[in-house]
Parts: C-alpha cells; structure tokens; sequence
C-alpha cells in the first residue's frame, strides 16, 4: 500500500484505503460518477481514471449529479462496471433516482459517504469563521435501509478495515448496491481536517 493511501491513525472510516481497495478490485474500464462535495476529493486524488468515458463528474459544482449520472451510464454501458460516489447531501439532491435504477432494472454500485454534514460549506464556515456553524448539520436516513426499500443490496461500513469485504459481497451481486460508508465530519477533506482550519489564524 503507497504512502497516500495509507490508514492514517486514529481514523475509523478513512476513505484513501478504501479508494485503493476499489483500484485493486475493479476494472480499469469502470465508470465512476460523482456529484458535488469534498467527499468527491479522495477519488479525484487516489482514483485511476481509465479510457473515456470513464468519469462522469459535474464542471459547475452541480450536487446531485453522481446518482442519476451512474443510473444512466448503467443503462448505456451495461458491459462495464458502474460506480456512483456520493456525498449524504449530495445523495439527498437525487437519491430518489433509486427509483428509475429499480424500474430498468439498471446494474451498478453506489458508495455513500456519510460525514452528516454538507462538508464544503462546512469547510467555508470553519475557515472563515472557526466553530461558527450554521445550517450545515444534516439529519440523515439509514441510507443501507433506504437503498433496500428499492430492492437493492446494501451494508453500513464504519471502519476502514470492513470496507473491502463489503465491495467483495457488492461485486458479486447484480442491480442497485449501496456501501454506506459512516465517515467522521472532522476528516473534512483528503487534506486536511476541521481542527486544522480553526487553528489557522486570519488574515
């Protein structure tokens, strides 16, 4: 494992190992499709993106875009892998498209990034303005629960080392599956974390 994406200490879900795990296991033609968020940032930065199309990512900060995005990269591409990465936020914009994967009978796996929060605009604020926090809280549903609703597959994943075993069981089944990946906010980006941006003295 490279130096990048090794588990740093004391973080219980680190996305980086998980992001390699990907790289180890799916091909190199997968499609990888994502929508707004710093979540996208660990995949952007550790993800080897293959021949085109092989990512599917908004220009304009557009949040949402990643599932409905992978929905129909799925119907297009259905001999090629398919991954949808989302933020909790971002799934929020569009999850519902859950509902035309589960109509086409569409095949792909989403990875769900749940830190509670919207992260970016939480970033801002504590940059700006250190632990004055406003809006940026999100009350969640048990997303595994909401993908099943839809008659998918799905696990809850909260430490780095359950990851892969869960991409092993998604990668053997067919049709709509979703890891939900339980992530601390203050891991706020691949760079840095929330306790660094509050000891950053302003300009």
């Amino acid at each position: 494992m490279s130096v990048d994406t090794a588990t740093r200490k004391g973080v219980e879900l680190d996305l980086g190992p998980c992001v390699k795990a990907m790289r180890d296991t799916l091909p190199h033609n997968t499609i990888v499709c994502n929508g707004a968020g710093n979540f996208s940032g660990w995949w952007h930065r550790y993800w080897h993106y293959g021949p085109q199309p092989t990512q599917l990512a908004p220009t304009s900060g557009t949040m949402g875009y990643g599932v409905p995005a992978a929905v129909a990269a799925a119907l297009r591409f259905k001999d090629r892998p398919v991954v949808a990465v989302a933020g909790d936020g971002d799934f929020l914009m569009n999850g519902q498209e859950l509902a035309t994967a589960a109509q086409h009978g569409a095949d792909l796996l989403i990875i769900l990034v749940d830190n509670g929060s919207y992260g970016t605009i939480r970033m801002h604020q504590e940059r700006d303005y250190p632990k004055r926090i406003s809006a940026t809280d999100l009350a969640n549903p048990d997303f595994a629960a909401l993908a099943r609703a839809f008659g998918g597959w799905a696990e809850t994943v909260e430490k780095t080392a359950d990851f892969a075993p869960a991409l092993a069981k998604a990668l053997k089944r067919k049709g709509i599956r979703l890891i939900h990946c339980r992530t601390d906010v203050e891991q706020i980006t691949n760079a840095t974390t929330i306790s660094k941006l509050r000891e950053k003295p302003k300009a």
